[in-house]
């Protein structure tokens, strides 16, 4: 699953390096311990704007849907196509939410150990992205979105059995472009980031606190006695 991520990278820059957009995305302050219910990055596009950088409530509710339905802030990648909740935002509304990584808990026998799964070589990889899907939520331009997720990679399954979808930065255009709606084809072009890019670090267990949010919480804690692979 993925209910807690980190990113520290400035929106501009991701703008520029990933889409060569050089106008103004709307910097924010960084943030290393995003949770549930606020708004996060997420890239759109649409027949009129081939890539935008917009703010998405993390939480995702069709505008059709009633206001008790629940509002999801991850979606397994395997019903996405073919549920009626999400399926049509998978053919029509995906979206990329960028991270420079995210948290996973691994059960021990003294308790859950918070683990920070980052990218392994940042000069060559400056964030990940992980799909998404979006909609409308409500009147007006204001957006919803929740994060796919898939079974874990083996390098990561002794932390969790699941994972957030990390797609491989060159198919961002594919999976996002709006006119591609079958959702085999949408299969087809969205390969994953290859899990040897990235690393997972045991990190303190301030990061457990949703109030915390500084640099030191992604910082890796006793790495040599957790058995890292």
């Amino acid at each position: 699953m993925c209910g807690r991520f980190a990113l520290h990278t400035p929106r501009g820059r991701i703008a520029s390096r990933y889409f060569n957009i050089q106008l103004p995305v709307g910097d924010v302050h960084a943030s290393y311990n995003i949770t549930p219910g606020v708004q996060i990055t997420s890239v759109h596009a649409s027949e009129d704007e081939p890539v935008s950088f917009d703010f998405s409530h993390w939480g995702f509710r069709p505008p059709w849907a009633k206001e008790d339905a629940p509002t999801p802030i991850n979606i397994r990648a395997e019903k996405a196509a073919t549920s009626p909740y999400f399926r049509s935002a998978f053919a029509h509304r995906r979206c990329l939410v960028p991270a420079n990584g995210w948290y996973e808990w691994c059960k021990t026998e003294s308790g859950k150990q918070p683990y920070y799964i980052t990218l392994k070589d940042p000069d060559r990889d400056e964030a990940v992205f992980f799909a998404g899907l979006w909609e409308l939520a409500g009147e007006g331009t204001e957006t919803c979105c929740a994060i796919l997720t898939e079974p874990v990679s083996p390098a990561f399954a002794f932390i969790h059995d699941r994972q957030p979808v990390v797609l491989d930065p060159e198919c961002r255009w594919r999976w996002l472009d709006p006119e591609l709606t079958d959702w085999e084809a949408i299969r087809e072009v969205a390969p994953r980031m290859d899990s040897s890019r990235l690393v997972a670090c045991p990190v303190s267990t301030p990061v457990n606190r949703t109030a915390n949010d500084y640099p030191d919480l992604v910082e890796p804690e006793g790495a040599a006695n957790f058995g890292l692979p």
